[in-house]
């Protein structure tokens, strides 16, 4: 297909400026004043309107399966949510079971995700260590695209490493070029806190926040900051919740570590509260780790946003039904941890952001599409509208109201945590590979339209012998 968008205002991380954008199938080919369609173009007046990359969300959970369920969202409905919401590509987790081989564990997942309605790549989770494992992810980062590995210090017994382990795959890390990604909770503070809470008859939702302090999340996001800079490693800690946390990214970041911060649109929006609902199947909809923090933390990461400590705004989709939360209302430890977010994220970060005047335009444009594309090394294939940049663009309204139902939002849950919330700024259409995939409050996108996207080597660096 071909297209050209006129009159609209370009955005990008770095500029705005009043310009046509021509896309000539998957690719876009000018961007630039007064631009002339042939007679075989679809012709698209942005006037009013923005025209943005498409986003990309790097932390999602499709079709993700748990020790005994797995979450609502696919590849399919949860691309058609993305697409509504402005994002066109999300990087998917690869979660190997202990004991299994990544590139079986891999295989797995490229097959569930053939039939994504959005584009798609993968971090690949080290669930376990050894000479085998450190084999594979080699070959997943030169043969499969895959260039991050995620680490957990949290859930012993499944996901975590010891810290011997960690920094030995963050020195691997480092020389193959892919970056790590950690889930930062000090595991024996929760695990404690836990079984004390447990004892005294605490058993509702609200356990789960009273678990999970600040401080838990502030150690470990230290100790892994520290283990990464004994590995020589960049690192990015993903969903960052709180002031604790921040703390130590910005006095690494000062001393010169390569150090990057994700925080997720749920928690620039929501608070602690919601776990003190008098019932308990609306508190257990919004138990996920780290939990929704008090207003103190939510400013703090705001303001941590608009400073640059904190690059990326994720969504961490990982949703559950009702009845799936409600197997742990009798014990907060099995409510199955997770919140949406695909389809609001880049509405919540505009209407609470630039709406709202904490951020700019630009910096909306970066912390939603265009710092992921470089942290991941897909810039400037993605994360902006440029010449020779894949053709994913959104035309975005600053002005349309959108109010989050669950009798029209695409996530396949009964029940939305942004229930009834009306955010100002929506996109209006979404372009995908080329080809207009979000229209008129329609998503027309395929299953099995979405692509994988590789994702080739950072830099890499030698092994350290001092």
């Amino acid at each position: 297909m071909k297209i050209l968008i006129k009159n609209g205002l370009v955005v990008n991380a770095d500029r705005s400026e009043h310009a046509d954008v021509l896309i000539d199938g998957q690719t876009i080919r000018e961007v630039g004043a007064d631009l002339a369609a042939g007679p075989d173009f679809r012709v698209i007046d942005a006037g009013g309107l923005m025209v943005i990359p498409g986003g990309i969300d790097p932390h999602t959970h499709l079709e993700m399966p748990t020790p005994v369920t797995r979450t609502a969202d696919g590849y399919d409905n949860g691309g058609r949510a993305a697409l509504s919401g402005g994002t066109t590509t999300v990087i998917d987790f690869v979660n190997p079971k202990y004991g299994q081989s990544y590139l079986e564990a891999y295989d797995v997942w490229m097959e569930r995700a053939a039939k994504a309605t959005c584009n798609y790549s993968f971090h690949v989770t080290v669930s376990w260590f050894n000479d085998e494992v450190a084999r594979e992810m080699r070959t997943l980062v030169e043969e499969r695209g895959v260039n991050s590995f995620k680490h957990f210090t949290t859930y012993k017994g499944s996901l975590m490493l010891e810290p011997e382990q960690m920094l030995a795959s963050f020195a691997l890390a480092r020389e193959l070029g892919a970056l790590c990604t950690v889930h930062a909770e000090n595991d024996e503070i929760i695990t404690y806190m836990q079984r004390k809470l447990l004892e005294k008859g605490i058993t509702q939702p609200r356990g789960h926040v009273l678990s999970r302090p600040p401080i838990a999340e502030g150690e470990a996001t230290y100790r892994a900051i520290a283990l990464a800079r004994i590995a020589g490693a960049p690192i990015y800690i993903v969903h960052m919740s709180c002031e604790d946390a921040l703390h130590a990214v910005v006095r690494a970041q000062a001393a010169g570590q390569e150090v990057y911060a994700e925080s997720l649109c749920g928690h620039l929006l929501l608070d602690e509260s919601v776990y003190f609902n008098d019932d308990p199947e609306i508190a257990a909809r919004y138990v996920m780790s780290p939990p929704f923090r008090s207003a103190e933390h939510r400013e703090a990461l705001w303001q941590g946003l608009a400073d640059g400590h904190i690059r990326v705004i994720g969504s961490d989709n990982c949703t559950f039904t009702q009845a799936q939360r409600n197997l742990g209302l009798d014990d907060f430890t099995k409510i199955p941890n997770g919140a949406p977010g695909l389809e609001d994220r880049m509405r919540i970060v505009f209407s609470e952001g630039v709406a709202k005047g904490r951020l700019t335009p630009e910096q909306f444009v970066a912390v939603t599409s265009t710092n992921a594309a470089k942290i991941f090394n897909i810039h400037p294939r993605k994360g902006v509208v440029a010449p020779g940049a894949d053709a994913d663009v959104v035309l975005w309204d600053p002005k349309k109201q959108h109010t989050v139902s669950v009798k029209t939002h695409r996530h396949a849950i009964d029940y939305s945590i942004f229930e009834g919330m009306t955010f100002t700024g929506s996109p209006t259409l979404t372009i995908l590979n080329g080809d207009v995939v979000f229209e008129n409050d329609l998503v027309t996108s395929n299953p099995g339209q979405g692509r994988f996207i590789p994702r080739p080597p950072r830099q890499r660096i030698p092994p350290c012998h001092s």
